[in-house]
């Protein structure tokens, strides 16, 4: 299902889209209306020059003479000027090849006065237009548009004792002025007011509302980057993301009670476990210590009673090696990592194991080991301890002709230590507990090992876990490469 975001944004493009279409028929329609009125004024210019040579034709045979003076001129522009008395907008006159202009008239000129010479800057024009028509014996038109107006000229050839002469007419249409004009104005100015204002201040909508989500990411990112409780989030001043904010920083604040709440009930059921198996382990041994104590005091025989104190020491140092590992693992101290070169710190942990591997006939080795640079970085002697424990545990869970491999990967940004073997494996009953205290399958166990290399992975920021394998167990601890 597309975002909020993409459904705004196919908005603002839809009122976009709109807006340009609207206004590109606004503007078309303009043009028709302009194209429209150009050309009607063509038709009123050539009916214009039609009339003059009309009026010409009728009054060539009676008031016309051949000569051209000043009296033929004043009677020529009379008789333009009575044909464009009606034609608003139009001036014209009269022109002859070789003396030019021969009458000139603009009736209906808006101005201060009466209009009587000669449009200068057209004057080519006219004569051009003139010209073509004397040449082509049939009228002629031109139409000049420019950025304001469109300029029409005709013109048409007269018949009659002046050899040479023709009628032509001039009008300019105006394309920024006119009802058309002003209704076009006011169509851009409304539909900028509308979709454009309406288009902007979504586009404006939408990028507040991208940058407050995006800090709103931002912070729920950074309360992931290591944090355990959702961040409280800051409010973005929108009312709709504000409830959201409200709603979600007193869902964090729920959360946050009910997980102290669950890690405190956590904690209790560990010291009520850790409490139950530390009162079985150390049961044992004093209900053992006391049933040897009572047979010396019982027995006159001193052999005897030597027998019995040696089993009592030894009940106590087992009680000793408990207390001592239940130490280990709940104040394991202060992590002081180091740069470790990892085949020698390897080597360095195998070697003391060794023997006791050989006289049980397993045979122990390093498997691969990942020389990256920069090197690892972690607390050689606390991660010591833990691959310690989890080749004690190896060794005393195979058999002669077993094999314990330990391999040092460097994997992405982990350093992963594994401690394989081909022994008998992990039994079912006992996969879901195996790194609790107390937890395990050997009966002259303590099953603290494991908890103590949990307890170390995760000082490091890590884990320990038993990893799936098709045979045998396989140990890993997976840190960061460079423990901080």
């Amino acid at each position: 299902m597309p975002s909020l975001r993409s459904r705004l944004l196919a908005l603002w493009i839809m009122l976009v889209i709109s807006g340009a279409a609207t206004a590109y028929l606004l503007v078309e329609s303009f043009q028709q209306t302009a194209n429209a009125r150009v050309a009607r004024a063509e038709e009123l210019v050539a009916r214009a020059c039609r009339d003059i040579a009309d009026r010409y034709q009728s009054s060539a045979s009676d008031r016309i003479g051949p000569t051209i003076d000043d009296r033929l001129k004043q009677q020529l522009t009379a008789l333009v000027q009575a044909a464009l008395s009606t034609a608003i907008g139009v001036e014209g006159g009269i022109w002859q090849a070789d003396a030019g202009s021969l009458a000139y008239a603009f009736p209906s000129y808006e101005g201060t006065g009466p209009k009587t010479d000669l449009p200068a800057a057209e004057l080519n024009t006219i004569g051009g237009i003139n010209a073509e028509a004397l040449r082509s014996g049939q009228p002629a038109g031109l139409r000049q548009p420019s950025r304001s107006q469109t300029l029409l000229v005709h013109a048409c050839p007269l018949r009659g004792p002046l050899q040479g002469t023709t009628a032509w007419t001039m009008t300019r249409v105006f394309s920024a002025q006119g009802p058309a004009y002003t209704q076009l104005l006011a169509g851009l100015i409304v539909l900028a007011l509308t979709i454009f204002g309406s288009a902007a201040w979504l586009a404006r909508v939408l990028l507040s509302w991208s940058r407050k989500i995006a800090l709103l990411e931002a912070a729920l990112g950074k309360g992931a980057s290591g944090a355990v409780d959702l961040p409280k989030l800051p409010h973005t001043h929108e009312q709709e993301l504000d409830r959201l904010v409200d709603a979600l920083n007193e869902t964090g604040e729920r959360l946050a009670r009910e997980r102290r709440r669950a890690a405190t009930a956590e904690r209790l059921a560990a010291v009520g476990r850790l409490s139950a198996g530390l009162a079985h382990e150390i049961r044992n041994p004093i209900a053992a210590m006391r049933l040897k104590a009572e047979n010396a005091l019982a027995s006159s025989d001193d052999r005897r009673k030597t027998t019995a104190l040696q089993a009592i020491l030894a009940q106590v140092a087992r009680l000793d090696a408990l207390l001592r590992n239940l130490l280990q693992m709940t104040q394991a101290g202060d992590l002081k990592p180091q740069d470790i070169e990892l085949a020698a710190f390897v080597q360095g942990t195998i070697e003391p194991h060794q023997e006791l591997a050989a006289a049980k006939g397993v045979t122990l080795q390093a498997g691969t080991l990942d020389a990256d640079n920069p090197l690892p970085r972690f607390d050689p002697f606390q991660m010591q301890r833990a691959l310690d424990n989890l080749i004690l545990n190896a060794i005393q869970n195979t058999q002669s002709g077993d094999r314990i491999i330990i391999d040092a990967l460097h994997c992405g940004d982990k350093l992963l230590l594994r401690v394989a073997d081909t022994g008998p494996g992990v039994s079912e009953d006992i996969r879901e507990r195996l790194f609790e205290p107390f937890a395990t399958a050997r009966a002259d166990g303590t099953g603290l090992g494991l908890a103590i290399v949990r307890e170390i992975a995760g000082a490091h920021r890590g884990e320990a876990r038993l990893a799936p394998t098709a045979s045998g167990a396989s140990f890993e601890i997976e840190v960061p490469w460079r423990t901080s």
